[in-house]
């Protein structure tokens, strides 16, 4: 799966297996609360197929002008524990299927 440089890939080790993630979304805001969504994370196992896409609470709104999301933003210890709440909650990384869609606080717990 190539990455173009707007949509890189990084590394990342849980539980001593290999990871490869992404920014999936951008937290997108609206006047609905229906229509909020936080950022998301599009993680697979570097061995595997299937990916499961990690989504976090929308969160505080930001101020008028301030500067997107950028992946070297997002702390790898707040991945690694999203990586870790997506296989508890069931994702299995090394089999095959469709894409998994989790929902984790604030924290990726």
């Amino acid at each position: 799966m190539a990455r173009t440089k707007l949509n890189p890939e990084f590394d990342i080790e849980v539980d001593g297996d290999p990871y490869a993630w992404r920014l999936h979304r951008q937290p997108q805001w609206s006047r609905d609360p229906a229509e909020r969504h936080g950022m998301a994370i599009a993680v697979r196992h570097k061995e595997g197929q299937r990916e499961a896409v990690v989504e976090f609470p929308p969160g505080p709104q930001p101020k008028y002008g301030a500067p997107m999301l950028k992946p070297s933003h997002i702390a790898p210890a707040l991945v690694a524990k999203a990586i870790t709440s997506a296989i508890a909650a069931g994702w299995e990384p090394l089999s095959r299927g469709k894409t998994v869609a989790i929902m984790v606080d604030a924290t990726g717990a």
